[in-house]
């Protein structure tokens, strides 16, 4: 299905957003501003968009430890997060969560996690919720390639088969689980260990929009019609290290100024559109110089935001039923 014009602008504002959203973090963080661990998402604009732009209100995701393009791609408010992950009070979850676990339930973001695999038994819930009231909505869980060897997405892949549930497992292999590359750690492939649970599945390109957003369609087609689960391994690459202060000693001494050159998603869209005269450069331009306004005013709005007080240490801590 060809995206029209709207659908166009929109991706690319919202892959442009997560990009400048992320070099802001990095440069903040390493400037002492920020508290805490941060991973940045930084090259993997494609996937998180090409996915969520197939969602709406009734759906929900889980992220990783890996987070904020996955918010922003779901709608979360950019000012909110970056209060979050500045530890401020007018954060989406009041600067208690930070940058592993920012959440808005109100958006379907079901949370970042810091829990290596946390992910898939959430949308599990999600999905069986979806599926007990007919909402028609879908859940999503998005994990990466080390995420993909543990027992819990395992355990999920087997339950979202046998209950038939509406869950989308997103496997975003950026080609190292931490450190450790992938084509080292992760055993067989990750469809045919789709096809061991009887699950449909699809590997994209993930540096292609095109593509993610296509194979989400699908899934998420499949999904709302009840023919249940799948899974999406979409082959990507990230720009910074594991976490901020990740000397990187594993990674060859070109390849990141390479991945950048030659495996920009972000490129790869802007060359994509023009040349097949969908929009125009200068409209490109536009959407960049009002997305660096935006994230200007985001962070002078968190820096002088309030911190949390006192009184807040112990709330938010236990749920009442």
């Amino acid at each position: 299905m060809q995206l029209n014009r709207e659908q166009l602008l929109a991706a690319y504002r919202m892959m442009r957003t997560i990009r400048t959203f992320e070099d802001r973090v990095h440069t903040e963080f390493s400037a002492g501003g920020i508290p805490g661990f941060v991973h940045l998402y930084a090259g993997e604009e494609a996937s998180a968009v090409g996915i969520c732009m197939n969602l709406d209100d009734r759906d929900k995701i889980a992220s990783t430890h890996r987070g904020h393009g996955h918010c922003i791609a779901k709608g979360c408010d950019v000012d909110g997060m970056m209060a979050e992950i500045f530890g401020r009070e007018s954060g989406l979850c009041g600067g208690k969560g930070g940058s592993m676990h920012i959440a808005d339930l109100g958006r379907g973001m079901m949370g970042a996690n810091g829990i290596v695999g946390g992910g898939p038994p959430l949308i599990c819930g999600a999905a069986l919720t979806a599926k007990t009231l007919k909402t028609g909505g879908v859940a999503v869980a998005f994990i990466g390639d080390g995420a993909s060897n543990q027992g819990t997405t395992m355990e999920s892949y087997n339950l979202a088969k046998a209950w038939n549930l509406p869950a989308i497992f997103v496997v975003e292999d950026n080609g190292y689980a931490e450190s450790t590359a992938s084509n080292w750690s992760v055993s067989g492939s990750q469809l045919k260990r789709a096809e061991g649970f009887a699950i449909p599945a699809v590997q994209v390109d993930g540096l292609d929009f095109f593509a993610i957003n296509e194979a989400a369609r699908d899934a998420v087609e499949r999904a709302r019609g009840g023919g249940g689960p799948s899974l999406i391994h979409a082959r990507l690459n990230r720009y910074h290290g594991h976490f901020e202060g990740d000397a990187q000693t594993y990674r060859a001494p070109d390849e990141i100024e390479r991945l950048r050159r030659d495996h920009d998603p972000l490129l790869v869209f802007r060359q994509r559109v023009t040349q097949a005269g969908l929009l125009e450069g200068g409209q490109l331009d536009a959407i960049d110089a009002d997305v660096a306004d935006q994230i200007e005013h985001a962070v002078v709005a968190a820096k002088g935001a309030a911190m949390p007080p006192l009184a807040n240490l112990l709330t938010d801590v236990y749920v009442t039923y």
